[in-house]
């Protein structure tokens, strides 16, 4: 399973509560969505450093990195390559 799709699966099932693959475009904003709150992105954060061993630091929570699933793909793409 790629990166992307760990990624989409997880926030279908815990945030969408859905299988269903055409609810969650790769690009949608969460926020914009209203898919995940501030309590949300913290789970999100949790969940990319236990899946990918990454770690999230404080700057690094901001929409650029963490608010669609095409953004969170480049951040871990890119922590990964950094650790």
């Amino acid at each position: 399973m790629s990166v992307e799709q760990k990624i989409r699966s997880y926030i279908l099932e815990n945030f969408l509560f859905t299988n269903d693959e055409s609810e969650l475009n790769s690009e949608d904003s969460f926020l914009e969505k209203g898919v995940l709150d501030s309590t949300g992105i913290l789970e999100v954060i949790y969940f990319l450093e236990d899946n990918f061993g990454i770690k999230v630091d404080d700057e690094e929570m901001v929409p650029e990195n963490l608010d669609s699933v095409n953004n969170i793909v480049k951040f871990v793409a890119a922590k990964s390559q950094a650790a």
